[in-house]
């Protein structure tokens, strides 16, 4: 489970920092206990972000389980898939 106010911490760092390495670093190293993944948003298919920020999308990521699943609920989540979006995107 991540707690709604942990969601809003980790988009706002990324709203003012970017999204970039230094920023996934910075957030593994605040948030241990999470996983944090990227990708480019294209790349992630139809699933609907959990969040939208400007330059990127969060995701849940479920992975209780042996395969690693896109969720909508942050009882299930265990970690979060951050999305460059790209233009227009």
């Amino acid at each position: 489970m991540i707690e709604p106010v942990r969601l809003q911490q980790v988009a706002e760092i990324v709203r003012r920092a970017g999204l970039n390495e230094q920023t996934l670093a910075a957030l593994r190293e605040t948030f241990e206990d999470l996983h944090f993944t990227s990708c480019h948003d294209d790349d992630v298919g139809l699933s609907e972000p959990f969040h939208r920020g400007e330059g990127f999308n969060l995701y849940l990521v479920d992975g209780r389980q042996h395969c690693l699943k896109l969720t909508t609920d942050p009882e299930a989540a265990t970690g979060l898939l951050l999305a460059q979006v790209d233009g227009d995107g």
